[in-house]
């Protein structure tokens, strides 16, 4: 089943904030194997200009693909069949501990690539106030469609 163009330019209602803990921030860079000190240690990220420690550059990845639109059996993903593709980011600023951030993201292409189907993902995250923190572009890969 073909995935539903009719998505393209789709945006969804924010996320719950996703609250932003130390410990968080820790798992994750244990997770990709980062040992850098800013990440886990206050003293050594406010030494760095930080109020407190900061997450590594891809955390975004922990929260910001969960939207329903996933699930939603009008685009017609086949979920088992998925694999990551590709992914950016761009930083206004660091996420740092503490943060409450929402996720909101916009289905921005869905094109076919020889028997695989990519689904391009915008999400802006914010803060609390409203503020853009960064903005994540991902590419999913609908294999064998």
């Amino acid at each position: 089943m073909a995935l539903n163009t009719d998505f393209i330019g789709r945006t969804f209602p924010p996320s719950p904030p996703y609250e932003v803990s130390r410990v968080k921030i820790r798992e994750f860079a244990d997770a990709i194997g980062d040992r850098n000190p800013i990440y886990r240690d206050p003293e050594a990220a406010q030494a760095a200009g930080h109020p407190d420690v900061v997450a590594p550059p891809t955390f975004p990845i922990a929260f910001s693909l969960g939207g329903d639109y996933f699930s939603d059996p009008e685009l017609g993903l086949n979920y088992a069949m998925v694999v990551h593709g590709e992914q950016r980011f761009e930083y206004k600023r660091p996420i740092v501990a503490g943060d409450a951030l929402s996720a909101q993201a916009t289905i921005a292409d869905i094109r076919k690539a020889g028997r695989n189907e990519l689904l391009k993902i915008v999400t802006e995250i914010r803060d609390a106030q409203g503020e853009l923190v960064v903005t994540t572009y991902n590419t999913i890969v609908e294999r064998g469609a």
